[in-house]
Protein backbone atom coordinates (compact mmCIF):
# COMPACT_ATOMS: atom_id res chain seq x y z
CA UNK A 1 0.00 0.00 0.00
CA UNK A 2 0.87 3.81 -0.93
CA UNK A 3 0.65 6.95 1.52
CA UNK A 4 0.48 9.96 -0.35
CA UNK A 5 1.82 13.21 2.42
CA UNK A 6 1.92 16.33 0.60
CA UNK A 7 4.08 18.87 2.50
CA UNK A 8 2.12 21.68 2.10
CA UNK A 9 5.14 24.20 2.37
CA UNK A 10 8.05 22.28 1.37
CA UNK A 11 11.22 22.65 2.94
CA UNK A 12 10.79 21.37 6.66
CA UNK A 13 7.43 20.17 6.17
CA UNK A 14 9.01 17.23 4.09
CA UNK A 15 11.09 15.97 7.10
CA UNK A 16 8.02 16.40 9.17
CA UNK A 17 5.74 14.35 6.56
CA UNK A 18 9.02 11.68 7.46
CA UNK A 19 7.93 12.01 11.36
CA UNK A 20 4.37 11.70 10.12
CA UNK A 21 4.55 8.75 8.29
CA UNK A 22 6.54 6.51 10.92
CA UNK A 23 4.28 7.50 13.63
CA UNK A 24 0.85 6.95 12.30
CA UNK A 25 1.49 4.04 9.68
CA UNK A 26 5.22 2.38 10.44
CA UNK A 27 7.00 0.85 8.17
CA UNK A 28 4.66 -1.74 6.58
CA UNK A 29 2.95 1.24 3.69
CA UNK A 30 5.11 3.05 1.71
CA UNK A 31 5.40 6.63 1.42
CA UNK A 32 5.28 9.20 -1.37
CA UNK A 33 5.95 12.59 -0.12
CA UNK A 34 5.35 15.45 -2.84
CA UNK A 35 6.90 18.70 -2.58
CA UNK A 36 8.17 21.80 -3.58
CA UNK A 37 11.48 22.27 -4.07
CA UNK A 38 11.82 25.78 -2.08
CA UNK A 39 14.69 26.01 0.22
CA UNK A 40 15.27 29.87 0.69
CA UNK A 41 18.29 31.97 0.50
CA UNK A 42 20.27 29.60 3.30
CA UNK A 43 20.64 26.81 1.03
CA UNK A 44 19.04 28.46 -2.19
CA UNK A 45 20.68 31.37 -3.57
CA UNK A 46 17.73 31.83 -6.05
CA UNK A 47 14.75 33.34 -5.07
CA UNK A 48 11.67 31.47 -4.80
CA UNK A 49 10.82 27.65 -5.76
CA UNK A 50 13.06 25.19 -8.23
CA UNK A 51 10.43 23.66 -10.65
CA UNK A 52 11.66 20.61 -12.86
CA UNK A 53 13.97 22.93 -15.55
CA UNK A 54 16.20 23.64 -12.18
CA UNK A 55 17.62 19.75 -11.65
CA UNK A 56 19.41 17.05 -13.52
CA UNK A 57 18.63 13.65 -13.40
CA UNK A 58 14.82 13.69 -12.65
CA UNK A 59 13.12 10.20 -12.98
CA UNK A 60 9.30 10.04 -14.16
CA UNK A 61 6.87 8.87 -11.57
CA UNK A 62 3.83 10.06 -13.34
CA UNK A 63 2.85 11.39 -16.63
CA UNK A 64 3.12 14.68 -14.91
CA UNK A 65 4.68 14.28 -11.60
CA UNK A 66 9.07 13.52 -11.19
CA UNK A 67 10.34 11.90 -8.52
CA UNK A 68 13.70 13.38 -7.00
CA UNK A 69 15.84 10.06 -6.70
CA UNK A 70 19.72 11.08 -4.81
CA UNK A 71 21.04 11.40 -7.95
CA UNK A 72 19.36 14.53 -9.01
CA UNK A 73 20.85 17.70 -9.17
CA UNK A 74 20.11 21.21 -9.04
CA UNK A 75 21.32 23.63 -11.71
CA UNK A 76 24.15 25.90 -10.42
CA UNK A 77 23.53 27.97 -8.80
CA UNK A 78 21.16 27.16 -7.44
CA UNK A 79 20.77 24.28 -4.62
CA UNK A 80 18.01 22.24 -3.19
CA UNK A 81 17.84 19.59 0.35
CA UNK A 82 15.81 17.05 -1.96
CA UNK A 83 18.94 14.95 -3.47
CA UNK A 84 20.13 14.63 -0.14
CA UNK A 85 16.74 13.74 1.66
CA UNK A 86 15.93 11.38 -0.95
CA UNK A 87 19.46 9.42 -0.40
CA UNK A 88 18.55 9.63 3.49
CA UNK A 89 14.88 9.05 3.46
CA UNK A 90 13.45 5.69 3.24
CA UNK A 91 10.46 6.96 1.04
CA UNK A 92 9.75 8.45 -2.68
CA UNK A 93 10.13 12.75 -3.18
CA UNK A 94 8.03 13.91 -5.84
CA UNK A 95 8.42 17.45 -6.93
CA UNK A 96 5.71 20.02 -6.92
CA UNK A 97 6.25 22.28 -10.39
CA UNK A 98 4.29 25.70 -8.88
CA UNK A 99 5.35 27.13 -12.50
CA UNK A 100 1.64 26.66 -13.72
CA UNK A 101 0.14 27.85 -10.78
CA UNK A 102 -2.70 26.39 -8.82
CA UNK A 103 -4.23 24.49 -11.67
CA UNK A 104 -1.23 23.18 -12.53
CA UNK A 105 -0.53 21.21 -9.05
CA UNK A 106 -3.75 20.39 -9.04
CA UNK A 107 -2.95 18.71 -12.62
CA UNK A 108 0.02 17.13 -10.76
CA UNK A 109 -1.63 15.83 -7.89
CA UNK A 110 -4.95 14.27 -9.77
CA UNK A 111 -2.31 12.63 -12.02
CA UNK A 112 -0.30 11.19 -8.88
CA UNK A 113 -3.47 9.58 -7.16
CA UNK A 114 -4.53 7.63 -10.62
CA UNK A 115 -0.90 6.69 -10.99
CA UNK A 116 -0.95 5.82 -7.13
CA UNK A 117 -4.27 4.63 -6.38
CA UNK A 118 -2.69 6.03 -2.43
CA UNK A 119 -4.30 4.30 0.51
CA UNK A 120 -4.99 7.67 1.82
CA UNK A 121 -3.81 11.89 1.23
CA UNK A 122 -2.28 13.83 4.26
CA UNK A 123 -1.60 17.64 3.10
CA UNK A 124 0.83 18.73 6.25
CA UNK A 125 1.82 22.37 7.62
CA UNK A 126 3.53 22.44 10.44
CA UNK A 127 2.82 25.69 11.94
CA UNK A 128 -0.13 26.04 10.95
CA UNK A 129 0.16 29.19 8.84
CA UNK A 130 -2.29 27.36 6.00
CA UNK A 131 -4.96 28.83 8.14
CA UNK A 132 -3.63 32.18 7.73
CA UNK A 133 -6.39 34.35 6.36
CA UNK A 134 -4.10 36.69 4.80
CA UNK A 135 -4.05 39.52 7.00
CA UNK A 136 -2.00 38.63 9.73
CA UNK A 137 0.69 41.35 11.02
CA UNK A 138 3.33 37.83 11.85
CA UNK A 139 2.45 35.87 8.18
CA UNK A 140 5.76 36.25 6.51
CA UNK A 141 5.41 33.32 3.39
CA UNK A 142 2.00 32.20 2.89
CA UNK A 143 2.20 31.24 -1.21
CA UNK A 144 3.56 27.73 -0.76
CA UNK A 145 0.96 26.69 1.20
CA UNK A 146 -2.07 28.13 -0.18
CA UNK A 147 -1.34 26.94 -3.48
CA UNK A 148 -1.25 23.31 -1.99
CA UNK A 149 -4.38 23.86 -0.28
CA UNK A 150 -6.00 25.07 -3.47
CA UNK A 151 -4.61 22.27 -5.19
CA UNK A 152 -5.95 19.76 -2.92
CA UNK A 153 -9.61 21.64 -2.74
CA UNK A 154 -9.91 20.77 -5.92
CA UNK A 155 -9.12 17.82 -6.13
CA UNK A 156 -11.58 14.72 -6.51
CA UNK A 157 -10.59 12.38 -3.82
CA UNK A 158 -10.43 12.50 0.11
CA UNK A 159 -7.75 14.48 1.85
CA UNK A 160 -6.75 15.21 5.29
CA UNK A 161 -5.49 18.43 6.14
CA UNK A 162 -3.32 18.20 9.24
CA UNK A 163 -1.36 20.68 11.45
CA UNK A 164 1.35 19.91 13.03
CA UNK A 165 3.25 22.11 15.91
CA UNK A 166 0.54 24.97 16.32
CA UNK A 167 2.05 27.94 16.38
CA UNK A 168 5.49 26.48 15.63
CA UNK A 169 6.63 28.57 12.38
CA UNK A 170 6.27 31.97 14.19
CA UNK A 171 3.37 32.76 11.42
CA UNK A 172 -0.14 32.39 13.46
CA UNK A 173 0.07 32.12 17.38
CA UNK A 174 -1.19 29.43 18.75
CA UNK A 175 -3.64 31.42 20.47
CA UNK A 176 -5.23 32.36 16.98
CA UNK A 177 -5.24 28.68 15.80
CA UNK A 178 -6.69 26.70 18.98
CA UNK A 179 -10.35 27.84 17.78
CA UNK A 180 -9.98 25.96 14.36
CA UNK A 181 -8.36 22.82 14.82
CA UNK A 182 -10.10 19.84 14.91
CA UNK A 183 -9.59 16.95 16.61
CA UNK A 184 -5.91 15.69 18.19
CA UNK A 185 -4.54 13.01 15.63
CA UNK A 186 -1.14 12.29 17.25
CA UNK A 187 1.52 13.82 20.22
CA UNK A 188 4.81 13.39 18.83
CA UNK A 189 7.92 11.89 20.83
CA UNK A 190 11.52 11.23 20.98
CA UNK A 191 10.50 8.07 19.33
CA UNK A 192 9.09 9.55 16.68
CA UNK A 193 12.02 11.76 15.96
CA UNK A 194 14.42 8.62 15.37
CA UNK A 195 13.87 8.11 11.69
CA UNK A 196 14.62 12.03 10.79
CA UNK A 197 17.13 12.31 13.83
CA UNK A 198 20.06 12.19 11.15
CA UNK A 199 18.26 14.41 9.17
CA UNK A 200 18.26 17.05 11.71
CA UNK A 201 22.21 17.39 12.13
CA UNK A 202 22.00 19.05 8.92
CA UNK A 203 18.90 20.15 7.51
CA UNK A 204 17.91 23.97 8.40
CA UNK A 205 14.35 23.76 9.06
CA UNK A 206 13.44 25.72 12.27
CA UNK A 207 9.64 24.79 12.28
CA UNK A 208 10.46 21.13 12.24
CA UNK A 209 13.65 21.34 14.21
CA UNK A 210 11.43 22.88 17.30
CA UNK A 211 8.21 19.99 16.46
CA UNK A 212 11.20 17.37 16.85
CA UNK A 213 13.32 19.36 19.87
CA UNK A 214 9.30 19.67 21.63
CA UNK A 215 8.50 15.92 20.57
CA UNK A 216 12.05 15.23 22.95
CA UNK A 217 11.04 17.28 25.86
CA UNK A 218 12.26 20.94 25.30
CA UNK A 219 10.20 23.78 26.24
CA UNK A 220 10.96 27.31 26.71
CA UNK A 221 11.47 30.15 24.22
CA UNK A 222 13.12 29.53 20.76
CA UNK A 223 14.59 32.84 19.47
CA UNK A 224 14.57 32.10 15.49
CA UNK A 225 14.88 34.06 11.71
CA UNK A 226 16.89 36.93 10.99
CA UNK A 227 14.27 38.99 12.87
CA UNK A 228 14.79 37.31 16.13
CA UNK A 229 11.37 35.97 16.79
CA UNK A 230 10.25 34.54 19.83
CA UNK A 231 8.55 30.97 19.49
CA UNK A 232 7.01 29.22 22.62
CA UNK A 233 7.90 25.50 23.28
CA UNK A 234 5.04 24.34 25.17
CA UNK A 235 3.08 20.90 25.20
CA UNK A 236 1.22 21.68 22.87
CA UNK A 237 4.04 21.87 20.15
CA UNK A 238 4.24 18.81 19.66
CA UNK A 239 1.05 17.87 18.99
CA UNK A 240 -0.84 16.93 15.15
CA UNK A 241 -4.54 18.02 14.61
CA UNK A 242 -6.62 17.22 11.82
CA UNK A 243 -8.46 20.28 10.50
CA UNK A 244 -11.41 20.50 8.67
CA UNK A 245 -9.85 20.98 4.32
CA UNK A 246 -13.11 23.04 3.65
CA UNK A 247 -13.32 25.61 6.76
CA UNK A 248 -9.38 26.09 6.04
CA UNK A 249 -10.18 27.00 2.47
CA UNK A 250 -13.31 29.79 3.45
CA UNK A 251 -10.46 30.85 5.90
CA UNK A 252 -7.39 31.68 3.60
CA UNK A 253 -8.80 34.39 1.10
CA UNK A 254 -5.43 33.67 -1.10
CA UNK A 255 -5.65 30.43 -1.02
CA UNK A 256 -9.38 30.49 -2.61
CA UNK A 257 -8.22 33.72 -5.14
CA UNK A 258 -5.63 31.55 -6.50
CA UNK A 259 -7.30 28.38 -7.79
CA UNK A 260 -7.81 29.51 -11.25
CA UNK A 261 -4.12 30.59 -11.45
CA UNK A 262 -2.33 29.10 -14.46
CA UNK A 263 1.44 30.66 -13.67
CA UNK A 264 3.19 31.61 -10.54
CA UNK A 265 3.73 35.15 -11.79
CA UNK A 266 -0.25 35.08 -11.54
CA UNK A 267 -0.34 33.82 -8.10
CA UNK A 268 2.23 36.35 -6.92
CA UNK A 269 0.26 38.87 -7.97
CA UNK A 270 -2.87 38.31 -6.03
CA UNK A 271 -0.47 37.42 -3.09
CA UNK A 272 0.33 41.23 -3.27
CA UNK A 273 -2.96 42.22 -3.52
CA UNK A 274 -4.49 40.43 -0.57
CA UNK A 275 -2.02 39.85 1.91
CA UNK A 276 0.40 42.82 0.74
CA UNK A 277 3.36 41.38 -0.25
CA UNK A 278 4.83 37.99 -2.17
CA UNK A 279 7.09 36.18 -0.05
CA UNK A 280 9.32 35.62 -2.89
CA UNK A 281 9.91 39.49 -3.20
CA UNK A 282 11.41 39.08 0.06
CA UNK A 283 13.61 37.07 -1.21
CA UNK A 284 14.20 38.71 -3.98
CA UNK A 285 15.18 41.81 -1.74
CA UNK A 286 17.09 39.97 0.90
CA UNK A 287 19.37 37.76 -2.31
CA UNK A 288 20.26 41.07 -3.28
CA UNK A 289 20.85 42.44 0.14
CA UNK A 290 23.22 39.46 1.04
CA UNK A 291 25.19 40.19 -2.40
CA UNK A 292 26.86 43.17 -1.21
CA UNK A 293 27.46 41.71 2.91
CA UNK A 294 31.04 40.58 3.26
CA UNK A 295 30.46 37.33 5.68
CA UNK A 296 32.76 37.15 8.57
CA UNK A 297 35.55 34.49 8.49
CA UNK A 298 35.04 31.87 10.83
CA UNK A 299 37.33 31.90 13.47
CA UNK A 300 36.59 30.14 17.19
CA UNK A 301 37.86 32.95 19.45
CA UNK A 302 35.99 35.34 17.79
CA UNK A 303 32.69 32.85 17.45
CA UNK A 304 32.48 32.40 21.37
CA UNK A 305 33.28 36.11 22.16
CA UNK A 306 29.95 36.82 19.69
CA UNK A 307 27.69 34.17 20.94
CA UNK A 308 28.60 35.35 24.61
CA UNK A 309 27.49 38.50 23.84
CA UNK A 310 23.89 36.95 21.62
CA UNK A 311 23.13 34.56 24.56
CA UNK A 312 23.32 37.36 27.24
CA UNK A 313 21.16 39.76 25.60
CA UNK A 314 18.78 36.57 24.84
CA UNK A 315 18.71 35.52 27.91
CA UNK A 316 17.52 39.29 29.21
CA UNK A 317 14.75 38.58 26.53
CA UNK A 318 13.32 35.33 28.10
CA UNK A 319 15.01 33.56 25.36
CA UNK A 320 15.88 30.01 26.53
CA UNK A 321 16.61 28.36 23.02
CA UNK A 322 17.99 29.02 19.32
CA UNK A 323 18.72 28.09 15.95
CA UNK A 324 21.54 27.35 14.16
CA UNK A 325 20.22 28.85 11.50
CA UNK A 326 19.47 31.88 13.80
CA UNK A 327 22.92 31.97 14.69
CA UNK A 328 24.15 32.00 11.68
CA UNK A 329 23.05 35.25 10.54
CA UNK A 330 23.67 36.64 14.02
CA UNK A 331 26.95 36.55 14.09
CA UNK A 332 26.68 37.72 9.93
CA UNK A 333 27.96 34.08 8.74
CA UNK A 334 26.42 32.59 5.18
CA UNK A 335 24.73 29.49 4.73
CA UNK A 336 27.62 27.60 3.47
CA UNK A 337 29.02 28.29 7.04
CA UNK A 338 26.43 26.68 8.95
CA UNK A 339 27.72 23.37 9.89
CA UNK A 340 31.11 24.95 10.72
CA UNK A 341 29.94 27.10 13.15
CA UNK A 342 27.44 24.26 14.51
CA UNK A 343 31.22 21.91 14.78
CA UNK A 344 32.68 24.81 16.34
CA UNK A 345 29.90 25.43 19.00
CA UNK A 346 29.09 21.30 19.74
CA UNK A 347 32.68 20.49 20.00
CA UNK A 348 32.89 23.40 22.97
CA UNK A 349 29.89 23.31 24.43
CA UNK A 350 28.41 20.04 23.93
CA UNK A 351 25.90 20.36 26.95
CA UNK A 352 24.28 22.83 25.40
CA UNK A 353 23.11 21.00 22.46
CA UNK A 354 19.12 20.22 22.87
CA UNK A 355 19.19 18.53 19.79
CA UNK A 356 18.48 19.87 17.15
CA UNK A 357 18.48 23.46 18.80
CA UNK A 358 21.01 25.16 21.30
CA UNK A 359 20.27 26.04 24.25
CA UNK A 360 21.16 29.30 25.82
CA UNK A 361 22.56 29.02 29.62
CA UNK A 362 23.46 30.93 32.18
CA UNK A 363 26.55 28.54 32.10
CA UNK A 364 27.00 29.02 28.56
CA UNK A 365 30.17 30.05 26.46
CA UNK A 366 32.01 32.77 28.10
CA UNK A 367 34.24 35.83 26.35
CA UNK A 368 37.83 33.66 26.17
CA UNK A 369 39.10 37.26 27.12
CA UNK A 370 38.41 37.52 30.30
CA UNK A 371 39.59 33.47 31.40
CA UNK A 372 42.33 33.29 32.93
Amino acid sequence: MTRLIVAAGGGGDAVAAAMLHAALYGDADQAVILTYAWDRLLIDPLPGPRGTEGFTGLETLSPAVSKVPAEARPIAPAGSTLPRLAAELPHTLALIDPNNGAEGITHQLEDLITQLQPTSIDLLDVGGDVLARGDEPTLKSPLADSLTLAACAQVNAPIRLLVAGPGLDGELPYEDLRGILGPLIHTFTANDVEPIGPVLEWHPSEATGMLAAAARGVRGTCEVRDAGLPIPLTDESPTVHEVDLDEALTRNELSRAIMSTTTLAEAETLSREICGFSEIDYERNKALWLKEQQPTALDSDSVHRQLAQFEAEARSRGVTHTTFRHLTEVLNLDGSQRNELREILLNSHPEQYAAPLWSITASGPQDPSRTT
